[in-house]
Order: C-alpha cells, then sequence, then structure tokens
C-alpha cells in the first residue's frame, strides 16, 4: 500500500512499517527544527544586543529580525513538510500570510518543543540501552535488563517520532493549505479536465462529421449510382443493392454515434432543442417543456444535456415506463431540469446506473442532483445548475 503521510504509514503491520523510511523521514523532519532554532537564536542576540543599546532599540531589533527570520523560515517549513507529507500542498491567495503565520510559530515554540520530543523519545531508550557503559559501578542483571528494555523501547520510539512529526506536519498542511483551499482547487482541476474532455469530444465529433461520415455519404452515392446502370435482375445489381443497404445502415449508426459523442444541435441550436432532439429519437415517448428565454453559459447547457441525455437513457433501458417527460426552466438565476417517467421505480445509485456520473458532473458546475424513485414509482431526477 502507498503511504502518502507519516500518519497514513502508522497504519501499517509493524514490521514493514519499521522497515520503511517512515521513522527516519520523521526523525529527519524534526531535526531540521534546529534550522529555525539558529534563527531564532539568531532574533534573540539581536533583540538583546539593541536592548544593551536602547530598551526601544532593543523592540526594533527583535521584531526586525523576527520578520527577516520569518521570510527565510516560512520557505524552509514548506519545503520540509514533504518529509512527512507527500502530497503537494496547494497555494491559497492568502498564503504568504500563512507561511509566515507558521514561521513566527515555529520561531517562537514549535522548534524547540520537536527538539526536546526527540531527544527524550531517542535519548531514554539508548541510555537504558547504554547503561552498563554510562554507569560501571550497575549490578550485571541490571545492566543487562537495562539493555534489553532500552533495545524493546526503540521500535516504539520509532512510532512516538513518526506520530508526533506526522502531526506537526498535518498541521503545518493545515495552517499553508486549509481544507476548503484544497477542495476548491480539486473542483477547479475536475472542471478542467472536464472542459479537455469536452473539447475533445467535439474535436472527435468534427473529425468523424467532416472525414468518415462524408466518405460514407460518397460511397452510398457511387454505390446508388452503380447499381442504377446495371441489369436490375443481375446478380451484380443484387450484391450492389445489399452494399449500398449495409452503406446507408453504416451512415446512419455513425451520424447516431456523433450525436451521443456530442450534439451539434445544443451547439448550433441551444438546450431547448438539443433536449426536444435527444427525446425525438428516445425508444419511449418523452413530453418536453423547456421554457429558456434565450442561450446560457456553454458548461452550463452542456452539463444540462449531458443529464438529461443519460436520464432518458436510464429511463429507456431500466424503468420499465410507457412515457417521460423533460422539464426545464430558470428560477432566480438557476436552471432546473426534471426527468420524471412512469416506470417501476427503485432508482440506485449504488447499482451503476449513472446517477453517481450524472452527480459528479453536476458538483463541477455547483450544481445539485435529487432523485425520487419510490418502488412502483413514479421517479422524478431534478437536476440544479447555477447560471
Amino acid at each position: 500500500m502507498l503511504n502518502r503521510t507519516a500518519l497514513e504509514a502508522l497504519t501499517r503491520r509493524p514490521l514493514p512499517f519499521l522497515a520503511s523510511a517512515w521513522p527516519w523521514r520523521g526523525a529527519a523532519y524534526l531535526v531540521a527544527s534546529a534550522v529555525p532554532g539558529v534563527a531564532a537564536g539568531l532574533t534573540a542576540v539581536a533583540a538583546a544586543g539593541g536592548t544593551l543599546v536602547n530598551p526601544a532599540v532593543g523592540v526594533v531589533a527583535g521584531l526586525a529580525a523576527l520578520a527577516l527570520a520569518a521570510v527565510l523560515v516560512a520557505p524552509f517549513e514548506r519545503l520540509r513538510l514533504r518529509l512527512v507529507d507527500a502530497a503537494p500542498v496547494p497555494r491559497p491567495p492568502d498564503r504568504r500570510r500563512r507561511e509566515a503565520g507558521l514561521a513566527v510559530m515555529t520561531l517562537l515554540a514549535l522548534w524547540w518543543i520537536d527538539l526536546v520530543m526527540l531527544s527524550f523519545t531517542i535519548g531514554g531508550p539508548l541510555v537504558l540501552a547504554l547503561s552498563p557503559v554510562l554507569q560501571p559501578a550497575l549490578a550485571p542483571i541490571v545492566g543487562v535488563l537495562s539493555t534489553v528494555a532500552g533495545v524493546l523501547l526503540l521500535p516504539v520510539a520509532a512510532y512516538t517520532i513518526t506520530a508526533w512529526a506526522g502531526a506537526r506536519g498535518a498541521m503545518a498542511r493545515a495552517i499553508l493549505a486549509p481544507a476548503q483551499s484544497e477542495l476548491s482547487e480539486v473542483l477547479r482541476s475536475r472542471a478542467r479536465l472536464v472542459d479537455a474532455f469536452e473539447l475533445e469530444r467535439r474535436r472527435i465529433e468534427r473529425d468523424l462529421h467532416d472525414g468518415a461520415q462524408q466518405r460514407l455519404v460518397s460511397l452510398s452515392v457511387s454505390l446508388g449510382i452503380a447499381g442504377l446502370d446495371l441489369p436490375p435482375d443481375s446478380e451484380a445489381a443484387r450484391l450492389v443493392r445489399q452494399a449500398h443497404g449495409e452503406a446507408k445502415q453504416a451512415l446512419a449508426e455513425l451520424r447516431e454515434l456523433i450525436r451521443g459523442v456530442h450534439s451539434q444541435v445544443l451547439t448550433d441550436r441551444g438546450l431547448a432543442a438539443a433536449v426536444q432532439d435527444v427525446a425525438g429519437r428516445s425508444a419511449v415517448p418523452v413530453d418536453v417543456a423547456v421554457d429558456l428565454s434565450g442561450r446560457l453559459p456553454a458548461p452550463v447547457e452542456v452539463t444540462a444535456y449531458y443529464v438529461v441525455s443519460e436520464a432518458l437513457a436510464n429511463l429507456a433501458k431500466h424503468s420499465g415506463a410507457t412515457r417521460g417527460s423533460v422539464t426545464g426552466r430558470v428560477e432566480r438565476g438557476t436552471l432546473v431540469v426534471e426527468v420524471r417517467d412512469d416506470g417501476a421505480g427503485g432508482a440506485d445509485p449504488a447499482r451503476g446506473t449513472g446517477l453517481t456520473g450524472l452527480a459528479d458532473r453536476l458538483a463541477v458546475v455547483e450544481g445539485k442532483l435529487s432523485l425520487s424513485s419510490p418502488p412502483g414509482g413514479p421517479t422524478r431526477l431534478r437536476a440544479e445548475i447555477p447560471c
């Protein structure tokens, strides 16, 4: 199992954990606190030197030295965090203020707490293990027992060091990038992926439309013309008619594939026309009432179309419905789309009907999905998308 933080590594079995690099990385993280410790010492020296001249000068000198030390320690704190937390740290808009706050906390208190923790955690077992050397006057049995106890405590020290270093790393991450900023970064990343995916879909649709579809149209026309030049009852005419029919069927299937990849109707005429188009191709009769005063932002239209397409596909495959309906309207700056059917109900996202994918797609545009599908029906799916 791949562990990205020291705290995650603590959940491993004892032997794999002790054989891993995490205890050493935790110790290195704590030892690195000596760097801000030196900076804190120089700050204290500057303040003390200024105080010898004048108390006011001492205060100014101390604050100036603290500010300079914070500027130098801040990037160091972000850098050494990688020892106990391999996940990238987002950079929120106020990251300078957050880095400065963490640096000041480290300079004033955290550095010496880390070093004291490390010293006692390692020093205790080492002193016990080396008791016969450090205290030759000890009775042999006491020396042996002390050495055994010290050796047995070393694995405990590895856990203690890793736990403290992991907790310090988690605190540093919380200060540098709170959970909300990480969530925002995840949402932005997901939005970028969706945009890239949509651009790729459009490129594929364009290539199919301008390439393969045009060649099939040309082939179908050529076969039709060739059939007119052959005797109607000949074997060659029968084969050409068969090939012509296959070409037309392939062309129809390709057009259906192109509509599934990306709706040109959506791009050219908007959401209302695209919903009418996809409903018209549904195996189940679907009533459409989409009342929009104009075009909506492209991400909103694409997401709403995706929701309707997936919902109608589920309606045809799983619901057993005899009729469905799609409504759409804008209410107080929010596009509300509802898909209803008179089927058997019992829709469950856990059964892989695409509902989880719909919710994820809506989350990218800060939309919401709600579902009402009691056993016996009817089913109502409602999507709300800010626009």
